[in-house]
């Protein structure tokens, strides 16, 4: 949907596609960076316990009232859908698994959103074009995960790759959730709420995993404090201000495509700053994956009549659950 007003200037766009591009790609890059001296449950919990902090401050300090205390619930819900199923999933399996990999496998999300919303009672329907990209999407999975000798590259970690997938699911099941949940008008207030509550319980599962006996106060290197500050700053502060600043002005199709640039980024900055390996493996699954998105993205369907550009999209309703990622 566009604004009501003067349209945007395209420097202020480019701007913030680029922050929506670049910084959301690097979010990997930087968990990878935080969890080598902070356990990844709890540095994920400190980044969304902080980062909700100031922003509902923000939002409250700007007038807006204060939540209902029925919508708490919801939000939390939500909240542990995306925060500790999606991104614990991601920041654990960043332990094993490279970066690049990971934010290949989370580019399945839109094709779990389609699949998920088609088993629900009224959901959409598949098409054909849909299902083929469902299959694409599955054939690049399998490239990941298959036998070395039929892609002659190692081998993934079958654990690592298989928590990120359910961290997919779990991401998709909680942008479908978040459609009709009872939360606050202001998605900004909402986001905040949901960081909070996720942050609350990724930090108790983390202490219920031993992590607090694994944190060394005196061995977190500056890497790690920084890649923890560059997560609550730029990607759930600056990333998410700007991801719900386009929605406002662009077509979801537009923004939409952050779903498949975000991979690509990832795998190069992986390549470029930790020497992982760009075997032919990923580039095959990440053509393939990537591909799949956009035969989903792009599809028009009757059933989701968003807006006449972006039918067959996720709803905003969705996208507010979406907006946090990674």
């Amino acid at each position: 949907m566009m604004s009501d007003g003067a349209r945007p200037s395209r420097v202020k766009v480019v701007l913030a596609f680029a922050v929506v591009y670049i910084i959301w790609g690097s979010t990997y890059l930087a968990i990878k960076f935080a969890i080598q001296t902070i356990p990844p449950l709890l540095m994920a919990g400190t980044r969304f316990l902080v980062a909700g902090s100031i922003l509902y401050a923000f939002m409250r300090a700007r007038g807006t009232p204060a939540p209902p205390r029925d919508t708490w619930p919801p939000a939390a819900g939500v909240g542990a859908l995306l925060l500790l199923g999606g991104n614990g999933a991601l920041v654990w399996s960043e332990q094993r698994v490279p970066t690049g990999l990971a934010a290949i496998l989370l580019a399945t999300i839109p094709l779990w959103l389609v699949l998920l919303d088609a088993l629900r009672k009224d959901g959409a329907r598949l098409t054909g074009r849909v299902a083929a990209g469902l299959a694409v999407g599955l054939a690049g999975i399998g490239i990941l995960v298959g036998p070395a000798k039929l892609w002659g590259s190692s081998r993934v970690d079958l654990l690592g790759a298989g928590v990120l997938v359910f961290g997919a699911c779990f991401w998709a099941v909680g942008s479908l959730r978040s459609r009709g949940a009872n939360l606050p008008p202001s998605p900004f207030l909402a986001a905040a709420m949901e960081m909070l509550a996720g942050g609350v319980m990724l930090i108790v599962v983390g202490l219920c995993f031993g992590e607090g006996g694994d944190l060394r106060w005196h061995a977190i290197s500056w890497r790690s404090a920084a890649g923890l500050f560059y997560l609550i700053g730029f990607g759930s502060l600056a990333g998410f201000t700007a991801y719900i600043w386009l929605l406002g002005v662009v077509s979801t199709a537009r923004l939409a495509t952050y779903a498949y640039v975000n991979p690509v980024v990832a795998v190069f900055l992986g390549w470029a700053f930790l020497y992982e390996p760009l075997s032919a493996r990923e580039i095959l699954a990440t053509a393939t994956i990537v591909s799949a998105v956009a035969l989903i993205l792009f599809h028009p369907t009757r059933s989701m009549p968003v807006a006449p550009d972006t039918e067959g999209l996720p709803t905003l309703e969705e996208e507010r659950a979406m907006r946090l990622k990674p």
